[in-house]
């Protein structure tokens, strides 16, 4: 098994990945689209990537790369997510003037990073500025990212679990492989048509069936202005009766209908983790 994953070593991506799998591969790839190329291309045999945080919200582009790739989802992976501010070896906490990370670790570590009156520059990966800080020796600056990446890059924790909430946790999907045996877990994605109720039919044939929806989330149709695609979770395998003919019956009035893949869905308490 080799797993692809955005990101430098020390990534939270990578965290996931060796979560996922102990003793597995792994390739780092510079973005998300790379991560779906490596799967496409058979440089990997799976990916890894994130899909939405607990503080941060959904990563967005990783939906539509979903809907844009036939690549199914074989795995979630939940991770706790701890950032630590990590500068060169010697910095104080008030030499620091910017600090360095990926969009969402700098959005959920805000309230931090204002009391600590400090710039922020956003970068493509958390590990990516631990490395910027080490190879380019910022004395003014630090990195949040994990503590594996200051391992990595040989940089100094300065504060650890700065995220501005105590529980910050990543959802992970694991992309291509087959389906797992104990899959329990189902996503897809439909469009509707734009009329009254339509969205109420949609959710309606999963409550009738007293299938649980863990997630619904609505993303623009890109091309196609005010039309909007919705993606569900499911709490059952698509090959069961109810969850059959649930979709059968969403066939019937949505405009198209595909399922992403099915899954085991992620039990934290096999891993000790709240």
């Amino acid at each position: 098994m080799r797993l692809a994953y955005q990101g430098e070593p020390g990534a939270y991506s990578e965290a996931a990945a060796r979560l996922f799998s102990p003793h597995a591969d792994t390739l780092p790839c510079k973005t998300f689209d790379e991560v779906f190329e490596a799967v496409l291309q058979k440089r990997a045999t799976h990916g890894v990537v994130p899909m939405e945080n607990s503080i941060g919200g959904t990563i967005h582009r990783n939906y539509d790369l979903l809907v844009d790739h036939e690549i199914p989802i074989t795995g979630e992976v939940e991770l706790d997510v701890v950032h630590c501010l990590q500068a060169l070896p010697g910095t104080k906490l008030d030499d620091v003037k910017t600090v360095y990370s990926h969009p969402q670790a700098l959005a959920q570590c805000e309230q931090y990073l204002k009391q600590l009156g400090v710039a922020v520059e956003a970068v493509y990966d958390t590990a990516g500025g631990a490395k910027l800080v080490s190879e380019q020796k910022l004395k003014n600056a630090a990195a949040l990212a994990s503590r594996r990446a200051a391992e990595v890059f040989g940089l100094e924790v300065l504060q650890e679990a700065v995220q501005d909430f105590e529980y910050n946790i990543t959802r992970f999907f694991v992309i291509g492989g087959a389906q797992p045996s104990e899959a329990n877990k189902t996503t897809l994605v439909f469009a509707l048509p734009s009329t009254p109720g339509s969205l109420f039919k949609a959710l309606s044939v999963f409550a009738l069936r007293d299938i649980n929806l863990s997630k619904l989330e609505s993303r623009p149709m890109r091309g196609r202005p005010w039309e909007y695609l919705f993606y569900v979770d499911i709490e059952g395998r698509r090959e069961d009766l109810q969850t059959a003919r649930a979709l059968t019956h969403l066939a019937e009035f949505a405009k198209w209908t595909r399922v992403l893949g099915t899954y085991k869905g992620w039990e934290r308490a096999r891993t000790g983790q709240v």
